[in-house]
């Protein structure tokens, strides 16, 4: 029996490259060896903007999010898609959990703290502070033994270890501590260089944009700003358009080749960014393509999130029934019913 990965994403918006590195190419290289589970997190998009037009706006970027999914290579034979809200048997499981955490415990879960500093918050919201809550709830509401997630979000998952390990204690061993599964290139930097790509802060390139977009996005990456000549030599580290470079440009003896003249000040800016905007579009190619398959068919979406839907249900209810009958609960009165 194959384990499980549990993994997802905010309809707040398109995925952007960050995204690909950060799990989007694990998940597409782990669905063949796993049972994945990937959730399109609509309660969470709550955190931050709880207006009814935000929450309407959820349910198309649910979609969206779908076919990035699709688009990048998640094959729906293999991996269950489905929007959280859909399923609520999770919200119960989180409520279960919150009760064995503390606040100043969730208080120091780094991210949190960023996204407080970045967006001038001074006292959160339950539903922010127990963000990591929610998502233990989504991990493990189908006993997931593996979590793609990207470098910042680590942190999260280490209070899921610790939420199902209080569990297991307690009540007797229900759950699985799951483990992180960080991408290969860990945090890509943003076309600004600031340490981080974001679709908030306007610093992405999507994986749906098209090859004028990202030709554009390229030409306005942030270098080194003390190169202020193609004849100046200068160091490829730590520079953002080497590292997409690294990232995406198959053609690895031209990435070598663009540093050594780099280093050398024989090579400017200019080129280098051209052979980056083509090596990103051959990249994308793909994608857009893929991805324009799906969105004319929109009802071959639906069926994958009614499918998706179908199956985790049942899985997640009979998760809670576990956790209640282990803490003596007892079954729901609705599981009572429907096996009767």
């Amino acid at each position: 029996m194959k384990k499980r990965i549990l993994t997802g994403d905010r309809p707040t918006g398109p995925l952007h490259l960050g995204h690909y590195v950060g799990t989007l190419a694990n998940r597409v290289r782990l669905q063949d060896e796993y049972e994945v589970f990937l959730v399109v997190a609509d309660y969470h998009a709550l955190t931050r903007d709880q207006e009814k037009a935000h929450i309407v706006a959820t349910r198309q970027f649910s979609r969206e999010l779908v076919l990035d999914y699709l688009a990048v290579g998640i094959d729906p034979d293999k991996t269950t898609m489905y929007v959280q809200s859909d399923v609520p048997s999770v919200c119960e499981l989180h409520l279960l959990f919150s009760m064995l955490i503390t606040t100043p415990r969730l208080d120091r879960v780094p991210s949190l703290k960023e996204v407080m500093d970045a967006e001038h918050i001074e006292q959160p919201t339950y539903g922010l502070l127990g963000y990591p809550v929610l998502q233990a709830a989504d991990i493990l509401h189908v006993k997931a033994h593996l979590v793609p997630v990207g470098k910042d979000q680590e942190s999260h998952i280490e209070v899921t270890r610790e939420l199902a390990r209080r569990f297991n204690f307690l009540y007797g061993q229900v759950f699985p501590e799951p483990d992180a599964l960080i991408g290969d290139v860990p945090t890509l930097p943003g076309t600004d260089g600031k340490s981080k790509m974001s679709k908030s802060v306007g610093n992405a390139i999507f994986l749906s944009d098209d090859a004028k977009t990202v030709e554009q996005k390229v030409r306005a990456m942030y270098t080194d700003p003390t190169r202020i000549r193609a004849d100046i030599p200068a160091e490829p580290e730590g520079n953002p358009v080497f590292a997409y470079h690294d990232a995406f440009n198959q053609n690895k003896a031209e990435v070598e080749d663009l540093k050594t003249r780099y280093r050398t000040g024989k090579v400017g800016d200019v080129e280098v960014k051209k052979k980056l905007a083509a090596a990103l579009n051959v990249f994308l190619d793909p994608i857009r393509e893929r991805r324009a398959y799906f969105a004319a068919r929109p009802k071959l979406v639906d069926e994958i999130l009614a499918a998706g839907i179908a199956k985790v249900r049942p899985i997640s209810q009979q998760t809670v029934d576990d956790a209640r009958e282990a803490m003596g609960l007892g079954k729901a009165q609705s599981s009572v019913d429907s096996q009767q």
